[in-house]
């Protein structure tokens, strides 16, 4: 009877200790789920233009640079289009990146498939995510859709393929979401870089152009192979509803600009973080630039588009409440346009500006007021009497971090932060109570 007793007392507690186990097994679980799905609420990215990173202009040459991307606090890699370019109607001598001759190969002048697989696999070793461009809404006009699927494409009114309606991208045939056929390839050539490759997401080149019943269907199909990471270049909140996760902030760039020409003032800037509130929640991560390779070769550097102002900008776009990205060589202060069409190599010198970027990066990934996708994440206004000085803070439960920017010729002394708790400044690293702002100058101001 003791015997059994025991017996029935030791199954008893093996269940428990089981059940105990089980339980922080899920836990466990999903703790590692909530990893996965929250990773990019302190999520950096970086435009990487395969042609002009490196003298050879390929894959393999990306990879002494990855160890430093990662340090910089990237997690995020976004490659420009990375398949053949299309020879018909080419503009310049290499044509656009944009010009898709084939969606399921690599451009040959970037490597091969397995030197593509090697540059993926290095990108996840360091724990990073791999995006590539996408470019739905055309194709370029030797494309072997153009060739045998005619009716694939917008045609004119003879019959002939046309570049899309209101550009100038005559290089490049606007392609009929209306034909059925045509949107199943589109939708089979994205997932075969997923399925083969083991991508990450994607860019998707004027998302806006292409009906978002498409990309609902495929990004919902994308999402049964892995997470994918859906950045659209387009605004709107139909965007985040088809699935993209990330949008441009095409409106703060333009506003932005025009601050920087004298056009606007800084309550432009003001009004546009309201309707950014009013049309955006917290899950929906607006994308903050300075540049990137429209900017860059259309409009101008930092520096040309920003002049004396370029120091504020920065600080401005990489502490908004969105995703920063870094446009590749803007680390080594890259004063020149590449040129689109053709071959322009990147000088990189001695990345004078890394550790610039590397600490405003960092800040974004360590400091939870700087993070996305935190519903209890603030933004406020302060000092709003001086519409010179741009200033807020962000915070989260315990961090916040201020930020002062003085757009005028005059020095302010902004005092008696010890009032407000204790402040280090992010760059100088010392505790500061009281700060001064010479002309055109900047502070973070981050809570101890």
């Amino acid at each position: 009877m003791v015997h059994k007793t025991f017996i029935i007392i030791l199954s008893i507690l093996l269940i428990c200790c089981n059940s105990k186990l089980e339980n922080n097994d899920i836990s466990l679980i999903d703790k590692e789920t909530s990893e996965k799905v929250n990773w990019k609420k302190n999520a950096t990215i970086y435009e990487l233009n395969v042609r002009q990173f490196s003298e050879n202009g390929d894959f393999i040459s990306v990879l002494p640079h990855l160890k430093r991307i990662k340090e910089m606090g990237i997690k995020i890699i976004w490659l420009m289009p990375i398949h053949p370019i299309g020879e018909k109607n080419r503009k310049g001598s290499l044509g656009s990146y944009y010009s898709i001759k084939d969606y399921q190969a690599i451009n040959t002048e970037f490597g091969n498939n397995q030197d593509f697989k090697t540059l993926v696999d290095s990108i996840h070793s360091l724990g990073m995510k791999v995006i590539i461009d996408w470019v739905p809404n055309h194709t370029a006009f030797d494309n072997q859709w153009a060739l045998n699927h005619k009716e694939w494409y917008t045609l004119d009114s003879l019959g002939n393929l046309q570049p899309p309606i209101g550009t100038d991208w005559w290089d490049v045939a606007d392609l009929n979401y209306d034909n059925q056929d045509m949107r199943n390839a589109m939708k089979d050539a994205l997932l075969y870089w997923v399925k083969e490759f083991d991508i990450d997401g994607y860019r998707c080149d004027v998302a806006s152009w292409v009906p978002d019943d498409f990309w609902k269907n495929a990004i919902d199909t994308l999402k049964t192979i892995k997470p994918v990471f859906m950045l659209a270049e387009a605004e709107g909140k139909n965007m985040y509803e088809v699935g993209f996760d990330m949008t441009y902030n095409w409106s703060y760039m333009h506003v932005s600009n025009e601050i920087a020409k004298g056009k606007l003032n800084l309550k432009s800037l003001d009004s546009l973080l309201k309707v950014e509130d009013s049309l955006y929640n917290e899950n929906q991560i607006r994308m903050y630039f300075t540049s990137n390779h429209d900017e860059n070769s259309w409009n101008g550097t930092t520096y040309e588009r920003y002049d004396s102002t370029h120091h504020l900008q920065t600080l401005l776009a990489f502490t908004m409440p969105g995703m920063p990205l870094l446009y590749n060589g803007q680390e080594s202060a890259m004063k020149k346009r590449l040129r689109f069409f053709e071959k322009d190599t990147i000088i990189w010198g001695d990345y004078p500006l890394e550790d610039y970027y590397s600490t405003l990066l960092n800040l974004r990934i360590n400091n939870s007021a700087m993070w996305s996708n935190e519903s209890n994440n603030k933004f406020e206004k302060i000092i709003t009497e001086n519409e010179k000085i741009f200033a807020y803070k962000r915070f989260n439960n315990e961090d916040e971090v201020n930020i002062f920017l003085n757009f005028s010729t005059d020095t302010v002394l902004i005092e008696n932060l010890i009032e407000y708790g204790n402040f280090y400044e992010l760059f100088s690293n010392e505790k500061v109570e009281n700060i001064k702002l010479l002309p055109l100058d900047g502070k973070i101001l981050v809570k101890q």
